[in-house]
C-alpha cells in the first residue's frame, strides 16, 4: 500500500502547486438530503430556495462514481462573510430555514451518541499554545489502536461525490468533517512526534517545514507551525507536514482540531502560495465553540470505522471562550429598511429558524447569535438582512422609480473645500498621487514607534509600502516641474488631502490619518539661499497656514508655532509644532520645518523647500467657525511698536506669549511687523518689532494712558527675555 496521507485533497500534486481540490462550496444532493427532513430535496428545489436566500448556484454537476451510481452536484456561490455555509450542514440549516416553500424541511443534527473511552490521555502527550492570540484554541486527543484501510461504501461515495480520491479511512472522516461542519481537522501519526509533544508558535525565522504535497518551505517568524520538540510538523491552518503523516504502519493518531486568527493564516498562505480547503475555511473564520461538537463527531466516526479506541480526555488550550453575544433587533426599524411589514412573531420564528435563538420583549427582540454566526451577524441590521433571506428577497418591492433627497454637503466636506479654495487662492497647486512608496523612501518619514505597512502583491514589487506621509507624493510631483523646468512667481507651491498609513512597530494595528501636506519652494538669487530668503519663505508658509485656519477657526484663535526636534527624517532641525488654542487649551494641528537633504535626494530635488503636514480631521472640525463679528470702532485708537534685540533662539511666541500675560490695559491685539539681523543688532541676535494696538469703545485714548503700559512691557522683556530695546 503506498503511504498515506491526511490532507483535504484527494491527488498529489508536484511540489509548490497548492489547489483547491474542487469549488470551495461544491453540495452533494445525496449527501445535502442526509440532514433533512423529508429528504426528498430536488436540485431544482435546492436551486430556488439558496437563489432566494442570495446564494445562486453556478453549475449543476452530473457525476458518476466508481460504482457506477449517479450524483447530482451543485456549485453554490457563497460569500466571504458565510464561513458557516462551507460545509454540508450549514447549507442544510439555510433550505430549513425558508418559510417561502410549501415543502418545508426540518434540520436533521447528527447525534453524538456516548463512547466507550480507553485510559486517559495522561502523561502519553503534552500540549503547549504559546500564542492564544492566533490560536484562541487548539484541542488534542488521542486514538490507540486505529486499523488504517479501505473506508466503507457510504463515505467513499461521499468523497467521491465532491470529486476527490478515497484515500483511507482516516484521511477520508478528516475530510469528510471538513465538507460536513466546515470544520478542518488533521491528524498526526502520534509514534513520529518528537517527544510525543504539540507546540503551537510562531515559527522562527529561516526554519523549514517539509508540507505533504507542496514541498519545502523556509518559514518567517509571522509563520504559524504546530512542531513537535524537533521542529514544524504542520503548517498552522494550511497544511499537514510529511514527516508526521499518517500510513500503513499507524496505530495511534493524534486527533488534532482548532481555530485560527485569520488573518495570519491568510497572509502565510499568499505568500507561500498555498490554498487548501482548510485555509479557505479558516481565512473566513471559525467560532471556538464549534470545535467541540465537530472534534466529538469527528472522533465518534473515527472510532466506527477504524476501529480505533479513544483515550479519555482532551487536551485544550487557548483563550476563554467568547460569550453568547445578544443583539437588540426592532421591528419598526426592520420595516423601515426592508419597505414592508413583518409581524415581530413572524421574525422570531424566522430567526429561530437560522439557530438565532430569539425572544420578544416588549417593542424588541432579543436575538442572541449562535457560535457558527458570530463573525457574520454584529449589528441590528445584519439580523434584518436575515429575516428578508428568510422571507426570501422576491419580498421587497421594486418601484420604477427612485426617490432622491438632496442634501447640503458635510460640513467637513465644506470645510475641506473652503481649504482648498484658500490655498489656491495663494498660489499652492492641488496634486493627486499614489499611496505606494518603497519601502527605504517610507523609512525616512516614520514617526517614532512607526513601521511600514506593506503590501503584499507581486504587481507593486518596487513599491510595495503604503506612504507613510503624503509628502513623499508631493516630492514626486516637484521633481516632475523640477525636470520640466516649471517655474512660477514666488516659487512652486503644491498641497495634497490625502490619507497617510503606518502600523504600531512590532504589532499590526494600522494607523490611518487624513493629512494635508504642503510643499513650498524657498525662491532665492544667486548660488544658495540666505536666511532672508528661507526666512521670508516660512512666514509665506505660516501666512498661508494662518489664512486657512482663520476659515476653520475664525480669525482670531491664538495660533503657535513650537520649535521642536523634527517629526521624522522628512524635516531639517529647523520644524515647529503647529497648534491653535481653543477653549484654553492647545490642539497640536501638524507640523511645518524645511524639507531634508535626504528627503530632497530620494527624488533628486535641488533648491530648498519648506514643508508642512497638518491633520486635516482636527484642521475642519471647527468648520464653520462661531462668527464673531463686531461693530466698526467709534473712536480712533493708538498703535505703537516696540523693538526688541533678542538671542536668535529666541522665538516669536515667547514673545507673544510675554506681552499676552501683561494684560496690558485697552490693548485689542499685537502682532510681529517686522525681523532685522545685521551688524546694528550684534552677531547672533535679532530685532524684532511688535505692534501693538490700543482701543477704548467709549472715548478716544490718551498717549498719557497708553506710555506706562509700553514702558511696562518694554521692563518685564529687558528683565525676561534680556532684551534690549532698539529706537
Amino acid at each position: 500500500m503506498k503511504n498515506v496521507v491526511n490532507r483535504l485533497m484527494g491527488e498529489s500534486m508536484p511540489a509548490g502547486q497548492a489547489r483547491y481540490p474542487c469549488s470551495p462550496m461544491d453540495i452533494s444532493m445525496r449527501w445535502l438530503n442526509l440532514y433533512l427532513s423529508p429528504s426528498d430535496l430536488t436540485p431544482e428545489e435546492a436551486d430556488h430556495i439558496l437563489t432566494e436566500a442570495g446564494m445562486p448556484i453556478e453549475e449543476y454537476k452530473p457525476t458518476v462514481l466508481s460504482n457506477g451510481e449517479k450524483e447530482m452536484v451543485l456549485d453554490v456561490e457563497v460569500t466571504s462573510n458565510r464561513g458557516d455555509c462551507l460545509g454540508h450542514i450549514g447549507i442544510a440549516r439555510e433550505i430549513a430555514a425558508a418559510r417561502y416553500t410549501d415543502n418545508r424541511r426540518s434540520l436533521m443534527m447528527p447525534e453524538l451518541a456516548k463512547m466507550d473511552c480507553g485510559p486517559a490521555i495522561g502523561d502519553e502527550l503534552k500540549l503547549t499554545n504559546s500564542v492564544p492570540e492566533v490560536c484562541p484554541l487548539f484541542t488534542a486527543r488521542l486514538l490507540r489502536g486505529i486499523k488504517v484501510g479501505p473506508s466503507p461504501e457510504w463515505l467513499v461515495q461521499a468523497i467521491e461525490s465532491l470529486g476527490q480520491r478515497s484515500i483511507n479511512n482516516v484521511v477520508d472522516i478528516t475530510n469528510f468533517i471538513t465538507l460536513e461542519l466546515g470544520n478542518p481537522c488533521h491528524v498526526f501519526d502520534y509514534d513520529k512526534l518528537a517527544g510525543h509533544e504539540l507546540q503551537v508558535r510562531y515559527a522562527k525565522d529561516g526554519e523549514e517545514v517539509n508540507t505533504l504535497y507542496a514541498g519545502k518551505h523556509k518559514l518567517k517568524s509571522t509563520d504559524l507551525v504546530v512542531a513537535d520538540a524537533n521542529g514544524p510538523q504542520s503548517l498552522a491552518g494550511i497544511i499537514g507536514g510529511n514527516d508526521s503523516q499518517v500510513d500503513e504502519n499507524t496505530t495511534t493518531v493524534v486527533f488534532e482540531m482548532a481555530t485560527w486568527d485569520k488573518v495570519t493564516i491568510r497572509n502565510t498562505g499568499r505568500r507561500l502560495n498555498i490554498r487548501t480547503d482548510a485555509a479557505f475555511r479558516f481565512e473566513r473564520g471559525i467560532d471556538p465553540r464549534t470545535i467541540d461538537y465537530a472534534a466529538q463527531r469527528a472522533v465518534q466516526l473515527l472510532c466506527e470505522v477504524a476501529g480505533a479506541t479513544l483515550a479519555e480526555g482532551v487536551l485544550s488550550q487557548g483563550s476563554p471562550l467568547p460569550e453568547e453575544v445578544i443583539i437588540e433587533l426592532r421591528p419598526s426599524r426592520c420595516d423601515v429598511v426592508l419597505g414592508v411589514h413583518s409581524e415581530p412573531a413572524e421574525i422570531a420564528e424566522l430567526l429561530n429558524a437560522l439557530s438565532i435563538r430569539t425572544e420578544i420583549k416588549g417593542d424588541v427582540l432579543h436575538c442572541a447569535i449562535p457560535p457558527h454566526r458570530s463573525h457574520d451577524l454584529l449589528r441590528e441590521i445584519d439580523l434584518i438582512e436575515e429575516v428578508v433571506r428568510a422571507r426570501s428577497l422576491g419580498v421587497i418591492p421594486a418601484s420604477k422609480t427612485i426617490s432622491v433627497q438632496i442634501r447640503e454637503p458635510q460640513q467637513s466636506e465644506r470645510g475641506v473645500r473652503a481649504i482648498g479654495a484658500c490655498l489656491s487662492g495663494l498660489g499652492f497647486y492641488e496634486t493627486i498621487t499614489y499611496s505606494f512608496t518603497s519601502p527605504d523612501k517610507g523609512k525616512m518619514f516614520l514617526r517614532d514607534g512607526q513601521e511600514n505597512v506593506a503590501v503584499d502583491d507581486d504587481r507593486r514589487k518596487a513599491e510595495p509600502t503604503l506612504r507613510p506621509s503624503v509628502l513623499l507624493g508631493l516630492i514626486y510631483s516637484r521633481k516632475a516641474n523640477q525636470d520640466a523646468r516649471a517655474a512660477m512667481p514666488g516659487g512652486v507651491r503644491l498641497f495634497e488631502i490625502a490619507s497617510s498609513f503606518a502600523q504600531k512597530a512590532g504589532t499590526r494595528d494600522s494607523i490611518e490619518r487624513r493629512q494635508l501636506a504642503m510643499l513650498a519652494d524657498v525662491p532665492f538669487a544667486g548660488k544658495s539661499a540666505k536666511h532672508d530668503d528661507i526666512q521670508h519663505a516660512v512666514s509665506v508658509m505660516r501666512g498661508s497656514i494662518e489664512s486657512m485656519l482663520a476659515l476653520t477657526f475664525g480669525g482670531d484663535v491664538p495660533i503657535t508655532l513650537t520649535p521642536a526636534p523634527p517629526a521624522h527624517g522628512g524635516y531639517d532641525q529647523a520644524h515647529a509644532i503647529i497648534s491653535v488654542e481653543v477653549g484654553g487649551q492647545a490642539v497640536e494641528l501638524g507640523s511645518v520645518g524645511l524639507l531634508s537633504d535626504k528627503a530632497k535626494k530620494i527624488e533628486g530635488l535641488t533648491g530648498m523647500y519648506v514643508a508642512a503636514e497638518l491633520w486635516i480631521d482636527e484642521v475642519v472640525a471647527p468648520f464653520p467657525p462661531i462668527s464673531r463679528a463686531s461693530l466698526l470702532p467709534a473712536y480712533p485708537g493708538i498703535d505703537r511698536d516696540l523693538s526688541l534685540i533678542v538671542e536668535e533662539a529666541t522665538p516669536w511666541s515667547s514673545i507673544e506669549t510675554l506681552a499676552k500675560a501683561q494684560s496690558l490695559a485697552k490693548c485689542v491685539s499685537y502682532e510681529m511687523v517686522s525681523v532685522y539681523r545685521g551688524k546694528q543688532v550684534g552677531e547672533g541676535k535679532k530685532s524684532v518689532t511688535m505692534r501693538l494696538h490700543f482701543r477704548d469703545d467709549e472715548r478716544t485714548l490718551t498717549h498719557e494712558e497708553v506710555d506706562p503700559q509700553m514702558d511696562q512691557l518694554a521692563g518685564i522683556a529687558k528683565s525676561t527675555l534680556g532684551a534690549e530695546i532698539r529706537t
